[in-house]
């Protein structure tokens, strides 16, 4: 089964500074029918003002991953890491047994739009951890590049959870195939920039789609895309 929700069914929550776009159940927004995806906790879509920010706040037993789109996110934690984070570059955290953290906008003058992803983890109370890495145009060019993964994924980022979440720039005409190796895996895709030719069906920017009893993927452009594909439990 291929669920797809558009851009605009996300729920968005407007706050001047922030404006976010919720994928499933989180902060003022409940669904009871749209907690998580298997182990996919939190997908936010956030746009942040320039100089503002999330304050120092904690996070506990869960494995958070975070990618800019479009500016630079600065980052401080309770473990003594400070970071800049730009478009091509991933961030990869292990909250285990507690950590405080911080994330700022670090332009004065532009805006900085990002995706978060929660993951829940494999085992509880990990020791907290930390790490980001860059990852090319041309290493995502019309490929699916594993950049977070808890699996052998040569070059990609650990995270304490059999998932793995693949970064793609694919250009028009070109076509990729994926195989899950499991009947039982999950997909989840999203689109981040142009439109997504899914098995099929047309997926737009902001759009995502939830993939169940799936195994065989086609992913296609009819102009380029770039977009993000998760395979998960």
């Amino acid at each position: 089964m291929i669920q797809i929700i558009r851009s605009n069914e996300r729920y968005t929550a407007e706050h001047g500074w922030l404006t976010s776009r919720f994928s499933f159940s989180f902060a003022e927004y409940y669904d009871p029918q749209n907690v998580r995806f298997g182990v996919l906790r939190v997908f936010n879509d956030d746009t942040v003002q320039a100089g503002e920010g999330f304050g120092r706040h904690p996070h506990a037993d869960m494995e958070i991953m975070t990618y800019v789109i479009e500016g630079a996110l600065e980052h401080q934690d309770s473990m003594g890491n400070i970071g800049v984070l730009r478009p091509g570059e991933v961030q990869r955290m292990t909250a285990g047994t507690g950590v405080y953290h911080s994330e700022y906008n670090h332009s004065q003058t532009e805006p900085v739009h990002f995706l978060q992803l929660w993951f829940l983890p494999n085992r509880q109370g990990l020791t907290p951890s930390w790490e980001q890495k860059e990852f090319t145009k041309e290493q995502q060019q019309n490929t699916l590049l594993p950049v977070v993964s808890g699996r052998a994924a040569e070059g990609a980022l650990h995270m304490n959870q059999d998932v793995t979440v693949y970064l793609s720039n694919l250009e028009k005409g070109q076509i990729l195939k994926y195989a899950a190796e499991d009947p039982n895996r999950l997909f989840y895709a999203f689109v981040i920039r142009g439109a997504l030719d899914l098995n099929g069906e047309l997926l737009q920017a902001g759009d995502a789609a939830r993939i169940s009893d799936v195994q065989h993927l086609t992913l296609g452009s009819p102009d380029g895309v770039e977009f993000m594909l998760i395979d998960l439990v």
